[in-house]
């Protein structure tokens, strides 16, 4: 597997999904590729493409893979518990309808977290959760909101109780007072244009293999997109190195504002 053929590999790739792999640290991302290929019987990077292609499953199983779609309810918990006792009543008070992107959704976790937290903070309240990903695959697991056991496991017992439905092969399933507040939709963080005017822009473990390029033009795409005094949630491992020279201010540690008097 030479560079050449995997330059017409990510050249494939993008022309059938939009996913720009240029954007992406190469090798890191070639050797998960690698990973993959190793498992089959190709021999390079254009056979591999060529064949999962043929199969629409396979194909989603592929996307899925390259995008990293791993995620759970109330992910990092101590973590969400500072978004539910202090970021969000904070926001509340300067706006008591929060508009509200989970950015890299994955399977839906992550936006059904914050509705919950929603109802239960301001149970009279309507709030906008917009919520995307890359992988229309993915999206559609989402929009349907069956989840494993172990994709529930951090959530406290009463939660579980009160928000899902046991279905009939031991899955838990949303209930649709949940599910109401969300908007999923595909959307390309390294491509596609960002809405505006966000209280919270949530985007956890997904830029674990974006290039420092692609990095710093997406978190200065998502200042912009925060109204003033809105604040951006990053992943555990992701701070943002040039977060003062975009114009954030530290609200806490992986919390970042855009200042309220620009």
């Amino acid at each position: 597997m030479d560079d050449k053929d995997w330059e017409l590999f990510k050249q494939q790739l993008n022309r059938k999904t939009g996913i720009d792999l240029q954007l992406y640290k190469e090798q890191q991302m070639r050797r998960r590729i690698n990973n993959l290929i190793q498992k089959t019987p190709f021999k390079s990077y254009t056979t591999f493409f060529n064949d999962v292609v043929r199969d629409k499953q396979r194909f989603a199983d592929f996307i899925e893979y390259l995008t990293i779609n791993v995620s759970e309810f109330f992910r990092n918990p101590d973590k969400f518990d500072q978004v539910e006792k202090d970021i969000i009543p904070y926001l509340l008070k300067r706006n008591d309808s929060l508009n509200i992107w989970s950015a890299g959704c994955s399977i839906g976790a992550e936006p059904y977290t914050l509705s919950i937290i929603m109802k239960e903070l301001t149970p009279s309240k309507r709030h906008r959760i917009l919520a995307t990903d890359l992988d229309i695959e993915i999206i559609g697991k989402a929009k349907r909101g069956i989840y494993t056991a172990d994709e529930i496991k951090a959530m406290r017992s009463d939660r579980k109780v009160k928000y899902f439905t046991k279905t009939p092969d031991g899955k838990f399933a949303i209930k649709p007072e949940i599910k109401m507040p969300v908007d999923f939709k595909r959307h390309n963080l390294l491509k596609d244009r960002f809405e505006t005017n966000f209280d919270l822009i949530l985007c956890r473990n997904v830029v674990i293999y974006f290039t420092e390029e692609a990095k710093a033009e997406l978190y200065a795409n998502f200042f912009k997109a925060l109204k003033p005094g809105g604040i951006l949630f990053v992943g555990g491992t992701e701070s943002i190195l040039n977060a003062r020279q975009i114009g954030y201010v530290t609200y806490k540690p992986f919390f970042y504002q855009r200042p309220l008097n620009e």
